[in-house]
Formats: structure tokens, C-alpha cells, sequence
């Protein structure tokens, strides 16, 4: 295992993308400090950051021993993720039919379980006008891909069989099952998966890692403006 000698950079704010990176630094116990990036008061927009994270969107971090020795900053999570797993080796296989597996369920979870359970917290929590099409439309979706989680796990105790940063990138959406309008009980085999990795040590670290900055946005016009209003600028 490569040793780190000198702290990761980690700019993050408490949500399930923010938890992937907190819980594989638990993970890993490698050291790391913490940048707090307010994304209800706009501090992702800061030019700092986005030298970082020109997406201005966190987590980015910053790893002062990168390839060759010099500082290197990565940002998007699945990314982050995988460079994580490279450099220590850990929780993300050398094997290449191994890391196909992994990859296959990251960016599943990136590209489909992310962004539709976000879609259902929008509509079902935050939206000021309730529109049920929408509702309906992406509560249903999350339950399908919950149901995908469901029939993958039926054979396996983890996505990708060893545990893994795929399943790292998946526990913090499932986290939220019932404000995206789902009940664990119509997935045995995703529920027993939920509270075999909620279970680790590492996982629970990660995940109260600034809970105390941790809002409700729904009752922060603030937020509100700054997270749901945004525009190229």
C-alpha cells in the first residue's frame, strides 16, 4: 500500500456525493483534511475552487503527493474514486476483468442512481410547485434501479461480489430510500446489502463528517436561489 505521508485535500460538503469521498478516505485511513465548500451559500463559485472544480461542484481534492511526485487535483467523485483506488490499491482491483466489473456499477451508479434520486428529492422535497408528473416519473425511476440493485445482489453480498468502491459510490443514495418515496422491505436483497455497509466503521465516519453544517434546504430560500437557479455565468 502506498504511504501518504502528507494530508489529502478534501473540499466537501455533507450529501451523498460528498459522503463517497469521506468514506473512502475512512476507507483507506490515509490522512486527509477537510475544506468545507457551503454550497447554499455559493462558495463553489469561488475562483479558488474552481481552479479545482471547474464544474463548481464538490468534491475536488487536492493530493499534494500525486504521480510523480508533485500536487495533483482531481475532481468529479467517480473519478476521485478511481484515482483513490489506483494509487492505493485498495478497494478497486488490478485484475482487468475484476475493475470492468467495478467500473461498469460506478458509473451506473453515476450516470443513473445519482442523478435520479436527485431528480426525486428535487421534485418530491424542494420544489415549490408540486407537479405529480414529475413525481411520479422519477419516484418510479428510482424504484426501478432500486430494483436492478435488488436482482444484482440476489447471488452476491456486494455490485461487483468483492466490496468495493462501486458500492462506496451507491450507499449514499440508497441512504435517503424513503425521501425518494421507497421501502427497503420490497428489496430484501438491497436492504440486507444497505445494513451490511452502513455497518462498517468506516462508512458511518464518513457519513457524519459535517453533519453539524447539514440544513434543511427546503426552509432556505437562500439555498434555494443559489442551488436551483443557476445559469452559465
Amino acid at each position: 500500500m502506498t504511504e501518504q505521508t502528507r494530508p489529502i485535500e478534501l473540499h466537501y460538503w455533507p450529501t451523498p456525493n460528498g459522503w463517497k469521498i469521506s468514506i473512502m478516505l475512512e476507507e483507506l485511513g490515509v490522512p486527509y483534511t477537510v475544506h468545507y465548500v457551503n454550497i447554499g451559500r455559493g462558495e463553489q463559485f469561488r475562483p479558488e475552487f474552481l481552479k479545482i472544480s471547474p464544474n463548481n461542484r464538490m468534491p475536488a481534492i487536492v493530493d499534494p503527493e500525486g504521480p510523480g511526485g508533485g500536487p495533483i487535483s482531481v475532481f468529479e467523485s467517480g473519478a476521485i474514486l478511481q484515482y483513490l483506488g489506483r494509487k492505493f490499491g485498495r478497494f478497486y482491483p488490478a485484475d482487468e476483468r475484476s475493475r470492468v466489473e467495478v467500473d461498469q456499477w460506478l458509473f451506473w451508479q453515476v450516470g443513473g442512481l445519482g442523478p435520479m434520486a436527485g431528480q426525486a428529492h428535487h421534485f418530491r422535497q424542494y420544489a415549490q410547485e408540486k407537479i405529480p408528473y414529475a413525481i411520479e416519473r422519477y419516484t418510479n425511476e428510482v424504484n426501478r434501479l432500486y430494483g436492478v440493485m435488488n436482482r444484482r445482489l440476489a447471488d452476491r453480498d456486494y455490485l461487483a461480489g468483492e466490496y468495493s468502491i462501486a458500492d462506496i459510490a451507491c450507499i449514499g443514495w440508497v441512504k435517503p430510500h424513503e425521501n425518494q418515496g421507497q421501502d427497503l422491505n420490497d428489496f430484501p436483497n438491497l436492504k440486507r446489502w444497505f445494513e451490511t455497509v452502513m455497518a462498517r466503521p468506516a462508512v458511518e465516519r464518513g457519513m457524519v463528517l459535517g453533519r453539524e453544517h447539514r440544513r434543511n434546504i427546503a426552509d432556505d430560500e437562500e439555498a434555494r436561489k443559489v442551488l436551483f437557479g443557476q445559469r452559465a455565468r
